[in-house]
């Protein structure tokens, strides 16, 4: 077979690799926002050749669509998609089996312990308004039938906490977990004794509520993680990862890219992404580097010129040749500065899990202190454990392992209302820390695509004429002339039989002649007359029309920049673009400090710079090579048409255009961390008040237990305070 006719059979060869009876694809459509879209895009997607029926889901902003593939595929209905406004992705569901079992686990723990809470309390209550006229047989019975409800819901309810405080044990550590541990297992020891011998000092109820109000705290934890992550699938998991090889007797199989070899031939469809790092071996075309290097502008490639993993072919099919394996692309290499740079943050301690290295300790000495004590003053030794015992519900860290969830899942809610996933546990901790902001430039203070520049200034009908040639094409700067005619005319009208040809532009013919849409060449501009257009447009017995572009900055991204720096944060830009495309940017934002054509690695030294410096630095970008710095950073955000490998690596994910949320999500962590602060200051002034009381004492398990859900409850409450708060930085 010549090597002409493979590129010639490329579209055959690539239906071919996908032919199935029939298939399906699910999309993350992100701007779909109420039920006129819903129906828009079912509408739009059915309308389509070959969709045999399409179901959007409007509450995961999702739409599932069933298609022959010998008649579309994936990228085309994505594409039509776009063309009709809505933002959307190929979807690939996580594995979220595992979190979900977890979730529900801890929700039936919780049910069990609810349900014997109450229920003992019941009884317990019935035996408070006996008293002494209570029948003791009766008085016996209720208590064992106590201990009946509340032995089995301990061993089930308890799990969590007793295995925690079992692994922290064995590696040495005392965890929150193990006075809670000690003091659900010591009361309900000691209430099942006292059950045996007929005694009064039972604390079923206690041990119970107890155990209730700390899985509350636990659950809500839990729930909150695995809603980021649920979320974040639609951020996360954007485009599965295959590619079309072409075996020696010229066949084509889908293959998944973690197959690939040095040396395979690969087609690579208009559209695709580049599965691999190779060389083309035929084809000319233009591929978008963007996400590698943050060059808005395409790359021309022909033959012999090396490509790269994660970019993507504009222009039509290329043939090429894999040169590395999947450990040894450039991807990868920026994977191991990213995974180098992590370790750094991996040593980033908790605020809770700081105050547990101090409070677990004193709470055993508490209570040590407490039962010898009262062993010495002649107490007994029932009277001095359940005293002890008492001092372990009331230290109890239920407040206190509260504090920082609650808070938590108030800020993350607050957020995600605002269009922003928190990921990282934590990652408003470390976000409300930080004192300097490093932005990337395209895609992440810009759009990350070309915008036609002056489009008013074109007559209406050869703006028309141009962006009816230009709706045929995929390519950058054909879809912002069509976007350009969109916004100033309402719609485009598509023109029939209109050419691609590979690296230079589109034709069609006329009855007045050919008219052309591509590059200077094509249009038969000479050199001397290119100046700074990308794009020309010519026709038969007129002047050809050029067409310049430019990446425009994100709405109120001016605005945004001012407020950070009138609040005291030091910004910098740091990009891989042109120097004077980023000047540009740097100028008209107001950003003095900036650095361009920098490297993963030159990004990553001058975050060095400034930690060595003593600056908490968030870096907010959205390209592969600025996964690295990401991961370097104190702390980090990323859009969500950031890369997946950036989405993945960042602490949190905005939505939308607009770089408010920037400030949102600051000034909603440095207004959580205050929270939790005063959420410790609560828990501080329980203990001071009870500890002393329950160490003379005057307190009961019954009584602890109470005060401890009580501190519990003003926790929660002072947290929940945040959903309601503005989130303003201070100036």
């Amino acid at each position: 077979m010549a090597e002409a006719q493979l590129i010639d059979r490329a579209p055959a060869l690539i239906a071919e690799a996908a032919a199935a009876p029939s298939q399906t694809a699910t999309f993350a459509v992100e701007n779909m926002n109420c039920g006129g879209c819903m129906g828009k895009i079912e509408r739009v997607l059915s309308g389509q050749p070959g969709v045999v029926g399409a179901r959007a889901n409007l509450s995961a902003k999702r739409v599932t669509v069933a298609f022959e593939p010998g008649r579309t595929s994936a990228p085309k209905l994505l594409a039509s998609l776009e063309d009709a406004g809505f933002t959307a992705a190929e979807f690939v569901a996580a594995d979220l089996s595992a979190e979900e079992k977890l979730n529900r686990d801890f929700l039936g723990r919780l049910g069990v312990a609810g349900f014997a809470a109450m229920n003992v309390m019941l009884l317990s209550v019935s035996v408070w308004s006996g008293g002494e006229s209570m029948n003791p047989a009766t008085h016996d019975l209720f208590h064992w039938v106590s201990a009946l409800i509340a032995i089995p819901a301990v061993a089930y309810a308890g799990q969590p906490f007793f295995s925690s405080a079992w692994r922290g044990l064995r590696a040495l550590r005392v965890t929150m977990d193990v006075p809670i541990s000690l003091a659900i297992l010591l009361s309900a020891g000691m209430s099942l004794v006292q059950t045996m011998r007929g005694g009064h000092e039972i604390y079923f109820d206690a041990c119970v509520t107890l155990l209730f109000f700390l899985l509350i705290g636990r659950f809500l934890d839990q729930r909150m993680r695995l809603r980021a992550k649920g979320a974040a699938q639609n951020l996360l998991r954007m485009r599965s990862q295959t590619a079309t090889i072409i075996r020696t007797d010229g066949s084509a199989e889908s293959v998944p890219t973690a197959a690939l070899l040095p040396g395979d031939r690969l087609v690579v469809a208009t559209g695709e992404r580049i599965p691999a790092d190779g060389v083309i071996l035929l084809g000319r075309s233009q591929t978008d580097e963007s996400l590698l290097t943050g060059e808005s502008l395409p790359r021309s490639v022909a033959p012999g010129d090396e490509i790269y993993a994660g970019t993507v072919n504009l222009g039509t099919a290329l043939e090429m040749s894999v040169t590395k394996g999947e450990k040894n692309t450039l991807l990868a290499e920026m994977t191991t500065l990213m995974e180098t740079a992590e370790q750094a943050r991996g040593r980033y301690v908790r605020l809770a899990d700081r105050a547990a290295r101090l409070y677990g300790p004193g709470v055993h000495l508490l209570a040590l202190t407490t039962f010898l004590g009262w062993m010495f003053a002649g107490g007994g030794w029932e009277f001095s454990l359940l005293t002890a015992i008492a001092v372990l519900i009331v230290t109890c860290p239920c407040a206190l392992a509260l504090a920082v969830p609650a808070v938590q899942v108030a800020a993350s809610s607050k957020l995600f209302a605002a269009g922003v996933l928190v990921k990282a546990a934590d990652g408003l901790e470390r976000i409300s820390e930080i004192d300097t902001i490093v932005f990337d430039k395209t895609g992440t203070l810009t759009h990350g695509q070309p915008a036609l520049l002056d489009a008013g200034t074109h007559e209406k009908e050869t703006l028309q004429a141009a962006a009816s040639l230009a709706i045929a094409s995929r390519h950058p700067y054909a879809r912002a002339v069509v976007a350009a005619a969109r916004q100033l005319f309402g719609s485009v009208q598509r023109s029939e039989n209109v050419e691609e040809v590979p690296g230079f532009g589109l034709k069609q013919k006329t009855l007045t002649g050919e008219e052309r849409l591509g590059s200077a060449e094509w249009c038969g501009v000479s050199a001397a007359q290119h100046g700074e257009a990308s794009l020309w447009y010519s026709r038969p017995c007129a002047k050809p029309v050029a067409f310049t572009f430019a990446d425009t900055v994100r709405p109120g991204a001016a605005k945004i920049v001012k407020s950070l720096l009138a609040a005291g944060f030091a910004v910098e830009l740091i990009s891989g673009d042109r120097p004077d495309a980023v000047r540009a940017i740097a100028v008209a934002l107001g950003i003095a400090a900036w650095r361009a054509r920098c490297k993963p690695q030159d990004k990553i030294a001058r975050l060095d710079e400034l930690r060595l410096g003593g600056r908490k630095v968030l870096m907010v970008g959205d390209g592969l090579n600025d996964a690295p710095a990401l991961a370097a950073s104190h702390a980090s955000l990323s859009p969500s048409t950031a890369a997946d490998i950036s989405q993945m690596t960042s602490d949190a994910v905005f939505q939308g255009q607009s770089l408010m949320p920037v400030l949102e999500l600051i000034a909603t962590a440095r207004r959580a961390q205050r929270m939790a602060f005063e959420n410790f200051a609560i828990a501080g002034v329980y203990n001071i008040i009870f500890v002393p009381i329950a160490m003379a004492g005057y307190v009961t398990p019954l009584v602890a237990a109470i005060a401890m859900s009580t501190s519990s409850i003003l926790v929660t409450a002072n947290a929940l305070r945040l959903r309601n708060s503005k989130g303003r930085l201070a100036q």
